[in-house]
């Protein structure tokens, strides 16, 4: 339905320079995917995407179980919070290209740093929901401090980790398609921004689909077998 609406809204319009085709822009990826190019930049953002996700899932996983379990750290940390979730994204990752510079670090970091609000708020959220049973029981069996966390919380834990993981891939590679066409010389939001700057319509919606469709392949291949995974002990005891 949505390549049929497109199909006549291309034909409607009739201006392939505003509006291609979609046999147009396959075509465009279709030269792309011959000529290697895709396979460079679409893997230089993938890093980018796969450094920032990794950092923003472990410290918004520390922080989230800290502030959920303590009042006081969250207290202490939550006025914080609030203002790293408002703070426009492109304040963060112009401010870490100027106080960093034009580099892998400042474009990681920039990016992580939009994440780590979110992911924070919803283990900060299911930490609080946390059965205190569970948590009396690994007390009276002295469980050692990794043990308890591996097998009592960890496990509670896995549906808003898992939510925050899918909402946060998609997040960020967004974010870090903006990172690229603002200071990086490869990746697809740099080649986006040259086309950009040529009104190439089909290029850049050829750059967009391409990736759309890697990240789509990396949320059926890893993602979804990996939500099943952490979940299955829920449908084991059910």
């Amino acid at each position: 339905m949505l390549l049929a609406g497109w199909t006549i809204a291309a034909e409607l319009v009739g201006k392939p320079q505003t509006l291609p085709s979609p046999l147009v822009v396959a075509g465009r990826i279709g030269q792309l995917i011959g000529s290697g190019e895709l396979w460079f930049n679409a893997g230089m953002t993938l890093m980018r995407v796969g450094l920032s996700f990794a950092l923003a899932m472990a410290a918004g996983l520390a922080l989230g179980l800290w502030m959920g379990r303590s009042r006081r750290a969250d207290d202490w940390l939550n006025p914080a919070l609030i203002i790293l979730l408002n703070v426009p994204a492109l304040v963060l990752i112009v401010l870490c290209y100027i106080w960093i510079g034009l580099n892998e670090t400042a474009a990681v970091l920039a990016v992580a740093l939009n994440k780590i609000p979110v992911v924070t708020v919803m283990i900060r959220e299911g930490a609080r929901a946390l059965r205190p049973d569970l948590d009396e029981m690994a007390r009276a069996f002295r469980m050692a401090p990794l043990t308890r966390l591996r097998h009592v919380v960890l496990p509670q834990l896995a549906p808003q980790i898992a939510g925050a993981a899918r909402a946060g891939i998609s997040l960020i590679w967004k974010i870090v398609l903006v990172v690229e066409f603002l200071g990086r010389s490869n990746g697809v939001g740099f080649k986006i921004h040259l086309l950009f700057s040529n009104f190439d319509v089909a290029g850049v919606l050829a750059w967009a689909l391409a990736f759309v469709l890697v990240m789509l392949a990396v949320d059926l291949a890893l993602l979804r077998p990996w939500e099943r995974r952490v979940n299955r002990w829920r449908h084991d005891a059910a």
